[in-house]
């Protein structure tokens, strides 16, 4: 985690810094109390630290939790509307890397004067620092504290259920069908995979990996997850896939629909999708501890 450095004694007066994981100094005279997250993943872990009222606005694609939906739009993550933005006078625009153009859009709102700080997150501990850094620049330590230990708890009970387990089944997390593409190891769907006690393959390098359907019959899974989300938004049922159904993870059903909030999405649902790959993985551990990990 990036150190958090605080200027003035006082939560409520005093100026902070931190650094970005861009390397970026974020500077405040005074905890934020306007913020615009511009990606869903920094909107949900603020409303999971309990600062949805610190929301000024929320973007297109934003409408979860509940208390985000009546927020004003500033327009997409990665094109916010440069004038919507800055009628909402925040003090605070928090931005998720994803493609270049989401650097660009937080590089362009810095560029008007606004304070801008932009987090790489790849897996869950660094989601625990982005939420630590976002408690110093709202003057919530607490809140974030809390918030992370929450999280940190339900893991752990999902490491003593998977401990000492025989095998760990290989799983494929699929982002996008036709033209496959699957989750790759330097992804939060990894991080979620290895901690419900799964290994993921194809054990790709980047994010996201191409892969034909032979790649994938050789591989042939032990888990087989559709991932539903904005690259597979109506994702075609593996059984009326013509090469799919001599796999093993299909014909075992040992399968699973998620979406993108409990697997790729780098924020607080992530916790809940390690919950529910864990009862997929391990069914048999699940229920002798009790039915939930």
């Amino acid at each position: 985690m990036a150190a958090v450095l605080v200027l003035a004694a006082g939560a409520a007066r005093a100026g902070v810094e931190v650094t970005d994981d861009f390397g970026e100094r974020v500077v405040l005279q005074r905890p934020a109390r306007r913020v615009i997250a511009l990606t869903g993943a920094a909107t949900e872990t603020l409303c999971g630290m309990g600062l949805s009222g610190l929301l000024a606005a929320r973007t297109d694609a934003d409408r979860e939790p509940a208390e985000v939906a009546k927020l004003p739009s500033i327009g997409t993550h990665m094109r916010p509307n440069l004038e919507l933005v800055l009628a909402q006078k925040p003090d605070l625009v928090v931005q998720i890397a994803g493609r270049g153009e989401s650097l660009e859009a937080a590089a362009a709102i810095r560029r008007l004067g606004i304070a801008v700080a932009v987090f790489d997150v790849r897996d869950f501990e660094g989601l625990f620092s982005m939420a630590g850094r976002l408690g110093a620049l709202t003057g919530e330590p607490e809140a974030a504290a809390r918030f992370v230990d929450g999280l940190r708890q339900r893991l752990d009970r999902v490491a003593e259920m998977v401990a000492g387990a025989d095998k760990r089944p290989t799983v494929f997390v699929e982002l996008r069908y036709p033209n496959l593409l699957a989750a790759g190891k330097d992804s939060m769907a990894a991080d979620a995979v290895a901690r419900a006690g799964g290994r993921l393959v194809p054990e790709a390098s980047s994010r996201v990996a191409r892969i034909g359907e032979e790649e994938l019959v050789r591989i042939d899974p032990d888990v087989y997850v559709v991932e539903q989300g904005p690259m597979n938004p109506a994702p075609t049922a593996l059984a009326e896939r013509p090469h799919f159904t001599g796999l093993t993870a299909v014909a075992a059903g040992r399968t699973a629909v998620f979406t993108g909030r409990r697997l790729s999405r780098p924020g607080p649902e992530g916790v809940a999708g390690v919950e529910d790959l864990a009862r997929l993985l391990f069914p048999e551990r699940c229920a002798a501890a009790g039915g939930r990990p």
